[in-house]
């Protein structure tokens, strides 16, 4: 069962020299899931990591490994990635030839599956896609690079996307979990988490954090107990 609100730190802005630490620290510190961003020099201007990476870094902990795969064609990557230990895998529609058969190909490898928006992709592309879908991953700053600032308008299409996603399982539909990705800090995680997000990726507000130096419980704290007084101010 996945937590209401899960916090799933991006090893974008990890220290690669050391991944296995890494991670070991960030399930040590209270993390839920481990963020793995996948970049291909094609879809995204930048080149990350690969299935073999995301091997190496299974065995270091327990947490579930959540798979963005910023990648063009996003087919191929797929069974590599899960056969490298992912447990949900997501890409962006524009990658794929066929939505719904890519994501079966995630299903079919025993992934759980979710499609990423660009802050300019329009909710409607998820019309037909919704009894597929695990997850829905907002991006709220474009794609490609890490540390950069959260885009406001974001957090209408968060209270659209939740009003989407309860209407669906009001239907009858499955639980989606929805993500958002970009520029999430401590001081506005809590106005996203009231406008619907279920998941936090937060990438260099976790690594960089001062008092960080490999030990991330307090600024993980800091982002819970900022959700906490908000969902608590609310009531």
């Amino acid at each position: 069962m996945k937590p209401r609100h899960c916090i799933a730190p991006s090893l974008l802005s990890a220290d690669f020299s050391r991944l296995g630490e890494e991670v070991r620290a960030l399930e040590a510190s209270g993390a839920d899931w481990i963020h793995v961003d996948v970049m291909d020099n094609h879809y995204v201007p930048n080149l990350t990591i690969g299935p073999m990476v995301c091997h190496a870094i299974r065995p270091h902990t327990r947490l579930p490994l959540d798979v963005h795969l910023m990648v063009k064609p996003v087919d191929a990557l797929i069974s590599g990635f899960a056969q490298a230990g992912a447990d949900w895998i997501s890409f962006h529609p524009e990658a794929s030839e066929h939505i719904d058969r890519s994501l079966q190909l995630i299903k079919d490898q025993g992934c759980k599956a979710g499609l990423v928006l660009n802050p300019a992709t329009p909710l409607h592309l998820l019309d037909f896609a919704m009894h597929r879908l695990d997850l829905i991953l907002l991006m709220s700053v474009n794609p490609g690079f890490g540390g950069q600032q959260f885009l406001p308008a974001t957090l209408a299409k968060v209270r659209a996307a939740r009003a989407m996603i309860d209407r669906h399982v009001a239907e009858g539909g499955g639980s989606i979990v929805l993500q958002v990705d970009g520029g999430i800090k401590t001081d506005n995680i809590a106005q996203i988490a009231l406008a619907g997000a279920d998941c936090f990726v937060a990438g260099s507000a976790v690594f960089s954090a001062p008092d960080a130096d490999g030990h991330y419980r307090e600024v993980l704290g800091r982002m819970r107990l900022a959700i906490e007084r908000a969902h608590v101010t609310l009531s």
